[in-house]
């Protein structure tokens, strides 16, 4: 347990001789929930015992009709337990093992049957007696060596006598029944005798046989009473497998805590957060041994690993009894679960307490309550850049200001602008932040070196929450100067935060199957290392939606291969896209080893439901279930060591996704389609994953691009713009002629200055006889229906020379419709120029209308082409 969450717990839990009722009252709220009818009857009592069975904590050997527990965190008791290690080491499977293993009966002291003579005693031997009859006054094993038979014991049991009930074990922390006249259970008694029976308890008819048949109480002798009551205080309860948890000899509140924790978890288990009763008993003997008063006083940093989780998520569970959503403001922290809120790789608990000025850390309060509450963000990321901020002022405030900073009054315009100062000399000289950043769970508080993309975080986190209160009105309530506020300046946007695609070397790179070979070596545990990076590049999909995906994620439909995901960050479920026939097989092999590890782990297939929930690519730990896809953190690391052994610039996954988006514009699609596919939430976010200023300009405005000779013009239907590469000198003149502004008119662009900027046409708009006339991609169908208009006209003429003059007439502009065609064609486009009709009304509000081409951005995009 960290000091950090413990001392969060502690400053509510009272002193036991403090005048307070802050404990008795926590101890109230927990027996008014464990009272209530929802609670798990089974879990009430001091003594808790579980079926076998049980969904949570089911403690019984999978070996099937095996009566025996479980040991500690196997799944199966001791002696199957080395049975399958031996199996294993021969090269066996489990289902060798259940096949060759043999159930087990379960002890007979962990039976919970009653003797045959005494029926208040429990049941010792196999034969169903107690202990005392089995071993002492005439007992059964006498008469078995003296008789020299073993299947007399119908013969001897009318003549035995029963003895007294020796009532429940003396020592305090254990539940069960004495077995001699000390009052002892079985296991303590031999303990007892173990540490050279402290008193010297005995009974009074110590080498006496007991006559009498009635069931007298027997007194018994002590050298020193003391010592033996002393012994059974302090002695610990019984580690047992059968399902038993004993609270007895905890403090009441530490008792109850415990319960409500079991119960809790029962009903809202963490997946892969196991918890066997063993070590609940074990994390029950620590709070004994330590003299508790409650989980929050426990000190479990000696304890194992896995006690000290168990002992962190009851807390969890404790703080959200104990703490409402107000008291957590106080104790310095956010309860992510007082919002209804799951943040992604966030846990529950949000700590705010590095920020040591009291007005300060609740300024940031107020602004995480108010932003979980009306638009929680996805991840913990916005919370955390805010926190970074708030944290990074108050290190400086509390090095630098008057009175540590704790006295807003006290802060003016300069203390900021030094924050400031002091910050950008920190981004300049790569020096160490001031303040502590990190999680305190993992032990991964530190200092970390201030870049100018963290400081631009820390401003702008620290101004969002200056501002939210100087427009609330909570610094003008507490005193403190706006001029200090409005001196912290916007952090901007950092320039790091968009990826290229992978150069053709880095591709090509990526790619080799020499270098995969390579990547799938170092996947040692073959958990799919390889599979989930040829699934990135294929499909393009985010990380997380490949490593997350389920077992049955690939299907054929109308014979096509699909690729079914769960697109969570844009709130896309069960979207299925196609893949290559490559992809599929390779999936197909990863569903078939993930299948034998479940085969592996339970000795069967798994069923339709549990195909469905199953993770492709499975976690090794804490997944009993298969249930845990593989984290980004150890995809991230294998993919990041891999590249490093390859000749090629820093490269990371997510370029792949860039790259199939570049690519896709580049084959001919459109951004509706790059955004269906890719599953992006605008189409301008798509335009940030094809890298249109760097590789070529959207479809439409491609069609825009080409550009031919008017039917006024010298030479009607001359490419005055081509597909073809262009050396800068050709983008330069043609920029001279198609850069500047244009206006449109009927049938494509005026570019003549004058008109475009508002004077009159000096040739009485005759722009289709006009030099200054240009027709684009985007009116081919236009004109295609202006041709067929005059070809009506002049076949309806009156006489063939009239028809003769129409068709004259409409010569040249049907010369530029063809060179227009022309070069629709030669770049591949004339499809899509066909298929585009700009001309209704509601299209002049589309992008192709309002984007321009300056002349340096034209001659970039035409250096390399259009393919």
């Amino acid at each position: 347990m960290t000091e950090r969450v413990t001392a969060r717990m502690l400053e509510l839990v009272a002193d036991p001789a403090a005048a307070t009722r802050t404990t008795p009252d926590r101890l109230e709220i927990l027996q008014a929930l464990i009272a209530a009818p929802t609670f798990a009857p089974e879990m009430r009592d001091d003594v808790i015992r579980v079926a076998p069975d049980h969904p949570i904590y089911g403690w019984r050997c999978q070996v099937p009709e095996c009566e025996r527990g479980r040991a500690g965190m196997q799944d199966f008791c001791h002696a199957h337990d080395i049975e399958w290690s031996e199996i294993k080491r021969a090269g066996g499977t489990v289902v060798d093992f259940f096949r060759k293993a043999q159930p087990l009966h379960a002890r007979a002291r962990h039976k919970n049957n009653m003797c045959l003579v005494c029926s208040d005693a429990p049941a010792y031997a196999a034969e169903g007696l107690c202990y005392l009859h089995v071993k002492y006054f005439r007992s059964w094993q006498r008469y078995e060596r003296k008789m020299q038979r073993s299947d007399d014991l119908d013969h001897w049991l009318p003549n035995q006598v029963p003895f007294p009930d020796f009532g429940q074990c003396r020592v305090v922390a254990c539940g069960d029944a004495g077995v001699d006249w000390i009052g002892l259970c079985y296991t303590h008694l031999q303990r007892y005798n173990a540490a050279g029976r402290p008193g010297a308890a005995r009974n009074a008819l110590r080498g006496k046989r007991y006559q009498s048949t009635q069931r007298r109480p027997v007194k018994v002798l002590y050298n020193n009473e003391a010592a033996f009551n002393e012994w059974c205080r302090h002695s610990e309860p019984l580690s047992r497998t059968d399902g038993t948890v004993t609270l007895l000899g905890l403090r009441p509140l530490v008792r109850a805590e415990i319960k409500w924790a079991l119960f809790r978890h029962a009903n809202g288990s963490v997946e892969g957060a196991e918890w066997p009763l063993l070590m609940v008993q074990n994390l029950a003997r620590e709070c004994l041994s330590q003299r508790v008063n409650s989980l929050a006083d426990l000190n479990s940093e000696s304890c194992p690993q896995h006690l000290q989780k168990i002992h962190r998520l009851m807390l969890h569970y404790l703080r959200l009894v104990y703490f409402t959503r107000q008291d957590t403001r106080e104790a310095g922290y956010i309860e992510m679960e007082h919002y209804g809120v799951c943040l992604t790789n966030s846990g529950s608990y949000y700590d705010i307490s590095r920020i040591t000025q009291r007005w300060l850390r609740d300024m940031l309060w107020d602004w995480i309550d108010l932003r979980l509450t009306t638009d929680p963000p996805r991840s913990v990321m916005p919370l955390s850049s805010t926190r970074r901020g708030c944290i990074e002022l108050s290190a400086y405030l509390e090095a630098q200001a008057p009175a540590g900073g704790h006295d807003p009054a006290l802060l003016t315009r300069d203390h900021m602008i030094g924050f400031v100062a002091d910050q950008r000399h920190r981004a300049a000289h790569g020096l160490k932040s001031l303040g502590l950043h990190g999680s305190s769970n993992t032990g991964g508080v530190r200092q970390t070196t201030v870049t100018k993309g963290t400081m631009s975080g820390i401003f702008s986190g620290a101004r969002r929450v200056l501002r939210g209160a100087m427009d609330s009105g909570t610094a003008h309530r507490i005193g403190l100067d706006q001029a200090f506020i409005v001196a912290l300046p916007h952090g901007g946007h950092s320039k790091a935060g968009r990826r290229k695609p992978y150069s053709d070397e880095t591709a090509r790179a990526l790619a080799n199957e020499t270098n995969l070979q390579r990547l799938d070596s170092m996947d040692a545990e073959d958990r799919g290392l390889r599979d989930i990076w040829e699934a990135l590049v294929v499909t393009g999909r985010r990380c997380s939606e490949v490593l997350k995906v389920r077992l049955e994620c690939v299907s054929r439909l109308n014979g096509l291969p699909m690729f079914w995901h769960d697109q969570t960050k844009v709130g896309n479920f069960d979207e299925g896209i196609r893949i290559s026939e490559r992809l599929y097989q390779r999936i197909l092999e990863r569903q078939r080893k993930t299948i034998h590890r479940f085969i592996q782990r339970f000795g069967r297939e798994p069923d339709q439901k549990e195909r469905l929930e199953i993770a492709l690519f499975v976690r090794r730990n804490s997944n009993r279930n298969l249930r845990q896809g593989m984290c980004y953190s150890w995809f991230h690391g294998a993919f990041k060591t891999w590249v490093s052994t390859l000749d090629i610039p820093h490269s990371v996954t997510h370029q792949a996704r860039h790259t199939l988006a570049t690519n896709l514009i580049k084959n001919g699609a459109d951004l509706t389609h790059v955004k269906r596919y890719l599953g992006q939430v605008s189409e301008a976010m798509a335009e940030h994953y094809v890298h249109l200023a760097s590789i070529e300009p959207r479809l439409e405005d491609a069609l825009q691009a080409v550009w031919v000779g008017g039917p006024g013009s010298a030479e009607p239907g001359i490419l005055l713009s081509g597909g073809e590469p262009m050396t800068r000198e050709e983008a330069l003149a043609l920029a001279v002629d198609l850069s500047r502004r244009s206006t449109p008119a009927e049938g494509g662009f005026c570019t003549y200055q004058p008109v475009v900027s508002g004077e009159a046409c000096p040739w009485n708009l005759d722009c289709h006889n006009c030099d200054k006339f240009v027709m684009s991609g985007a009116d081919l169908v236009y004109w295609h229906r202006k041709r067929e208009q005059w070809r009506t006209v002049a076949e309806g003429a009156p006489d063939s020379a009239t028809a003769d003059y129409l068709h004259e007439l409409f010569e040249p502009t049907s010369r530029a419709i063809d060179g227009l065609e022309k070069a629709l064609g030669a770049l591949g486009l004339l499809d899509e120029a066909l298929a585009l009709d700009l001309r209704r009304p509601q299209d002049y509000f589309g992008l192709v209308w309002s984007t321009a081409f300056r002349a340096r951005e034209l001659a970039q995009a035409r250096t390399g082409g259009i393919a």
